[in-house]
């Protein structure tokens, strides 16, 4: 057992999405948080690095920073994805070793594992087959990420925890339908639709393949829990545990919106993986499960959306 509350917490990449979630829970456990913006500290200087962490000296850290994009955005800059990553969690990691930072958890991603993985997918499938060509530059970042972690832990004996986050969505969201991904997606599509009073709203595919969702507060109060009641060298994944189908999302989504107009599948447009569900068996016997039902945390998105310029 960790005790968290009181103590001084650098969340590392808290303007995110993760981040900022993680700062709300944190603050209802009455921690002393530590943020640094990218005008204050360059994540990507080890010496700017080493220095704030020995000034500030965090007790525990969450390492939510990370250079993000969408399929797009990796494949035009493959180098700075693996190298600005790369570079991020190196210089966070080694500078909680040298100053002696109690705890670290260290946040990856659900595209660390196989294209082909086996469904729901178990922590123990990493590197067992090639990854998404897609996004293989920032997955392989990741993973570095979790072998750091547990080549500190195994060398010299520190407390530091991977947590692997499957597809989150919630305040704070990205919502520019250029680079969002599918539920943010929906969500001003439809919203668009109905301000337009469009007859028929188009997904992409047959609307067939499952996919996995997780609403952002769930994974910060599942990050928290781990920080507290975890200490392993393998990464945990962090998710609800079932899944939708892409048809069943946009209905639900449109139905949370008030848009009525017909959903119409494009069929010429690919469908990607068939399914993509990770396994929460460990992370439930840890003690842990969601809160956030699927409808109402769409609900909340979308009063968020609506509130913050959509």
């Amino acid at each position: 057992m960790f005790d968290i509350t009181g103590k001084r917490v650098w969340v590392a990449g808290h303007r995110g999405m993760v981040g900022s979630a993680l700062v709300r829970a944190l603050t209802a456990r009455g921690c002393e948080i530590l943020t640094a913006g990218r005008d204050t500290l360059d994540l990507m200087d080890q010496r700017a690095v080493r220095e704030w962490v020995a000034r500030e000296r965090p007790q525990a850290v969450f390492l939510a920073a990370a250079k993000v994009g969408g399929i797009l955005a990796n494949s035009s800059y493959p180098a700075d994805f693996l190298y600005d990553n790369l570079m991020i969690e190196a210089n966070i990691i080694e500078a909680c070793f040298r100053n002696d930072v109690e705890k670290l958890c260290f946040l990856g991603s659900s595209c660390i594992y196989p294209k082909f993985a086996e469904q729901p997918i178990t922590e123990d499938q990493l590197l067992t087959g090639p990854l998404e060509p897609t996004n293989e530059w920032y997955a392989i970042a990741k993973i570095a990420g979790i072998k750091l972690a547990q080549a500190y832990r195994a060398q010299h004996g520190v407390d530091y925890i991977s947590a692997m986050p499957t597809n989150l969505y919630g305040p704070g969201d990205n919502f520019n339908l250029q680079s969002s991904h599918v539920m943010p997606a929906l969500i001003r599509k439809a919203h668009e639709a109905k301000l337009a009073n469009e007859p028929a709203l188009e997904i992409w595919g047959s609307g067939t393949p499952r996919r996995e969702f997780l609403h952002v507060d769930d994974c910060a109060e599942a990050c928290v829990y781990l920080m507290q009641n975890y200490s392993g060298a393998e990464h945990v994944n962090v998710g609800s545990g079932s899944d939708v189908t892409i048809l069943e999302l946009a209905e639900m989504v449109c139905s949370v919106v008030g848009y009525t107009g017909e959903i119409v599948r494009d069929t010429s447009k690919p469908d990607g993986t068939p399914r993509k569900l990770m396994s929460a068996d460990k992370l439930r016997n840890l003690g842990w499960q969601p809160t956030i039902d699927l409808r109402d945390g769409i609900a909340s998105t979308y009063a968020w959306f609506l509130a913050n310029g959509a």
